[in-house]
């Protein structure tokens, strides 16, 4: 499936530009519930326990932190089969760090984005909480899910993306798609079971890395 740049969606500017996805220090004060003290503690502990465990399983099995051809191959392929602008191979690091990436072309009039986000942005960290797919045909669908800087920044109508887990059990990140266009609900299982394919695909290329 092709998709051709739609007025609402042209970004106007003389030269592409990068987006700069939401980083920290830019989260929305205004919507949801209030976090305590101790829990806010409690959080950033685990999140340091758990950013540690990817590291070192990542030392461990030989896989580079950075952007990668072979991973940027695999985020291609996902993204092609959904018939989506955008796809994401996306560890869990210090940001969300895309270490593979497939986008619109720089003159394509779409927005174009770098390779890191922070964590408290997207739809990635409720699929690495949740440890399971997350199928988002419309997200204006769910106001639970609608209301994400990231759905204004990009325009992002679409998304689905699934959990890379380790036999281990640890969580490294994620794969996902995302796209300016909606799509039919009738479409969300087959949409939903390519990027679980695709995440056993990064999985499975990740267990054959080399060790360094």
């Amino acid at each position: 499936m092709s998709y051709q740049p739609n007025e609402p969606y042209l970004v106007p500017q003389t030269a592409p530009a990068t987006l700069a996805l939401p980083q920290r220090g830019m989260r929305d004060t205004t919507h949801g519930p209030t976090v305590s003290a101790h829990a806010a503690t409690s959080q950033r502990a685990q999140h340091a326990t758990e950013l540690a465990r990817r590291y070192e399983l990542l030392a461990r099995l030989g896989v580079p932190s950075a952007a990668s051809e072979d991973f940027d191959e695999l985020a291609r392929d996902m993204a092609e089969q959904a018939g989506f602008l955008y796809g994401f191979v996306n560890l869990f690091l210090e940001e969300q760090t895309f270490v593979g990436l497939h986008q619109p072309a720089a003159d394509s009039g779409y927005v174009i984005v770098g390779r890191t986000m922070s964590h408290d942005h997207g739809w990635c960290p409720e699929v690495v909480a949740r440890r399971k797919a997350l199928p988002l045909h419309d997200v204006h669908a769910s106001p639970r899910f609608s209301g994400n800087h990231v759905v204004d920044a990009v325009g992002i109508r679409s998304y689905f993306g699934a959990p890379l887990i380790h036999d281990s059990g640890t969580v490294l990140g994620t794969v996902c798609v995302i796209d300016p266009e909606k799509r039919p609900l009738s479409e969300a299982r087959r949409l939903r079971d390519i990027v679980i394919n695709a995440g056993a695909q990064v999985m499975d290329h990740i267990a054959h890395t080399p060790v360094r």
